[in-house]
């Protein structure tokens, strides 16, 4: 192990070659399932396809009332193939898949830098098959882009470590700057790890050092802030509000709703209530401590291999312990092993907002530990105490693996017990000292317990559909934030528990009542659509009616009003509308005539419509109905200008929809203009007041 890639052995390129193809194959299988994926993005990449504004600025619809409540980075690659493809699901996933593959290579080339082909081909098949990583690179959501731009700053400073120039420096900060316009300050959760290990390893001396890292701060703060300078500088009346701020402010919204409310739960414009957590740290967004990578919800998405990624993070430290200051493979380990342990522990304890394909920033750092780990234990398995680690490594995985198949206890019931077996036999294999071709049988032996739970959860990602915002990988285990009522199975909706909710399609039905703490009742369905009988009112801080995704995120579930596969016509806070064909033909008839052929409350509602028609919606409230946007007065100024043509109701948003300017608007509407009902849905035509 030393500094630089070493020569490529003749077998390295064909298996890398089958790798990504095989990759790139498998995550284009069924991807058209999909759909629109989470719509909220899908409506803003139509608009930013068709206007340029809406492409800077990350404007929800063509006619820029409205920004999606993150910087537009990660919608520019999806808005350009859009813009050359035309709109549809494949023009728009088929950049996040080869966002993906990159991921693999960059994750590879990294790895082998330091530990060899093995080591890199180990670490991107590992990472191609994490659940979540292969549900996020087939998904609409900045996650891939960020991911992606995580992976190429370790593998920059990895290069810098190497040879210490200058560029490799800046390229660094350039890749987390860009990373931030993608998911704003999530990105920074690497930066303390690539300095610290910067200022530790690099070869230069420490001035050097010290004056090259203030250089990939100031790339940094160029590659993110020109975009946010633009913003606060634009005049504030002729350009979009800034979706998710209180303030129509760039700043507000990273350092609040996208900054420390993540953290400390304090989000105004939350989809559920935030502030302090009941005692227990169990919330809507489930319960946080050391342990919640590991439960219910995160489980089957990221923790197969985490007592296995953080055992290699020992052992490599142990076998590179005294070598260098500058050592390269060193480097890497405290790289990825820091990368895990402080994105692991943020997530772990954040208060706030947190769903589980938030995990998919902690994939590369597991699988690029487990490729180093397994070449370090490969080639120092001669030393007992290695032996050890790794028995002890397998051993913990075999039990993650029984304890997360055994919460999808329908699934593959077979396969825990295969893999349990086949983990002891390969553990008590491991500890004995073997000849070459036993010791490589107990290592494939190793590999497929490590891999089979894995790999069979992705199987199934691949081969089921997901939209809505909160979309999750492998067969469902409950649902999101951690609350999953007893009794309830996650995947097929049956049974669900007396007075409460069932997650198949149908969507909310049982007898009276509701889930604890959960306002129970009737409720509205949303859009005119009756609830089910005794169906729950709501959740805290969210819509009557409920969501009308189901909990798993897939299209097939329904949390909220009859309708399941996207919710009925009219969508709600978690996933979009499904307008009729009359009222689709009623919209795009005479659209050009207007800014806006319509204006609905909430983000998610509107781009139901707006994807069906492609012609701007107005979605009043932004996300969830909660942003003061627009006004009661611009509104009116904009209906007594002729600029919007249809009010869409029945669809209330988040705190928004029954309080704040959303009511408002609603109120006035419903108080100065006609109802009338169309596939459903109550329509209010704007150009004809009472």
């Amino acid at each position: 192990m030393g500094r630089g890639p070493g020569r490529i052995a003749r077998w390295e390129s064909p298996a890398l070659a089958v790798l990504l193809l095989a990759t790139g194959l498998s995550y284009l299988y069924n991807l058209s399932a999909n759909g629109w994926a989470n719509s909220f993005y899908s409506a803003a990449i139509q608009a930013g396809s068709v206007s340029w504004k809406a492409f800077f600025f990350g404007s929800s619809d063509a006619a820029n009332s409205i920004t999606v409540d993150k910087p537009p980075a990660s919608l520019w690659v999806m808005e350009l193939s859009v813009r050359l493809f035309g709109l549809n699901s494949w023009s728009m996933l088929v950049p996040q898949v080869l966002l993906g593959l990159a991921t693999v290579a960059l994750l590879w080339a990294a790895v082998r830098r330091s530990f060899g082909p093995a080591a890199g081909l180990i670490a991107g098949l590992v990472v191609a098959v994490i659940p979540v990583f292969a549900l996020m690179f087939r998904f609409n959501n900045p996650d891939a882009l960020l991911v992606f731009l995580m992976v190429a700053a370790v593998w920059a400073i990895t290069r810098a470590v190497d040879d210490g120039r200058w560029r490799w420096l800046v390229l660094t900060g350039t890749c987390i700057g860009f990373g931030f316009l993608a998911k704003q300050l999530q990105v920074m959760l690497v930066v303390p790890v690539l300095a610290l290990v910067y200022l530790f390893a690099g070869p230069p001396k420490l001035g050097k050092r010290i004056a090259q890292l203030f250089a990939a701060g100031a790339a940094m703060v160029v590659a993110a802030g020109w975009w946010l300078l633009a913003v606060e500088l634009w005049p504030a009346d002729s350009r979009p509000y800034i979706g998710g701020s209180q303030n129509n402010s760039i700043i507000e919204l990273t350092l609040g709703y996208n900054g420390l409310g993540r953290l400390n739960g304090n989000e105004t414009g939350s989809v559920g209530p935030g502030g302090e957590l009941p005692p227990g740290g169990n919330g809507m967004w489930g319960q946080t401590g050391i342990t919640r990578m590991f439960d219910q919800m995160q489980g089957g998405q990221i923790a197969w291999l985490i007592p296995a990624a953080l055992i290699a993070t020992v052992a490599g430290l142990l076998l590179r312990g005294r070598a260098a200051r500058t050592d390269a493979a060193r480097a890497q380990v405290l790289l990825w092993g820091g990368w895990l342990l402080v994105t692991g522990l943020v997530f772990s304890y954040m208060a706030g907002i947190f769903h589980q394909y938030y995990t998919v920033a902690l994939a590369p750092a597991i699988a690029a530990l487990v490729g180093i780990g397994a070449v370090l234990f490969w080639r120092n398995r001669s030393r007992w105490w290695v032996r050890v680690l790794a028995a002890l490594a397998l051993v913990l995985t075999t039990a993650t693996a029984w304890m997360l198949l055994s919460r999808s206890a329908d699934f593959l019931p077979w396969l825990r017990w295969t893999i349990l077996v086949g983990g002891i036999i390969a553990t008590l294999a491991i500890l004995v000292p073997l000849p070459r071709r036993a010791a490589v049988a107990a290592a494939v032996l190793a590999a497929v317990v490590g891999l089979g739970g894995p790999v069979a959860y992705t199987v199934d990602t691949l081969n089921s559909a997901h939209a809505g915002s909160i979309p999750t990988a492998g067969p469902n285990t409950g649902m999101f934030g951690g609350m999953r009522p007893p009794g309830m199975r996650g995947d097929d909706g049956g049974p669900g528990m007396p007075g409460g909710m069932t997650g198949g399609p149908g969507g909310t039905t049982g007898g009276p009542g509701g889930m604890p703490g959960m306002p129970g009742g009737t409720g509205d369905g949303g859009n005119g659509a009756p609830a089910g009988p005794g169906s729950t009112g709501a959740m805290p801080g969210m819509p009557p009616g409920g969501t009308t995704q189901g909990a798993d995120g897939r299209a097939d579930g329904g949390m909220g009003r009859p309708g399941g596969r996207g919710g009925g016509p009219g969508g709600g806070v978690m996933s979009a509308s499904k307008p009729g064909d009359a009222l689709v033909a009623l919209l795009k008839d005479d659209a050009g005539a207007y800014s806006w052929a319509a204006a609905t409350v909430s983000s998610n509602s509107a781009a139901g419509y707006q994807l069906a028609t492609e012609a701007p919606i107005m979605p009043i409230g932004g996300f969830n109905g909660s942003d003061p946007s627009p006004t009661l007065e611009q509104f009116r100024q904009y209906v007594d200008s002729g600029q919007i043509h249809y009010f869409l109701g029945g669809s209330s948003g988040g705190p928004g929809g029954r309080e704040g300017t959303s009511a408002e608007i609603t109120q006035w509407v419903q108080e100065h203009f006609t109802a009338t009902e169309v596939d459903g849905v109550t329509v209010y035509d704007l150009t004809a007041p009472k």
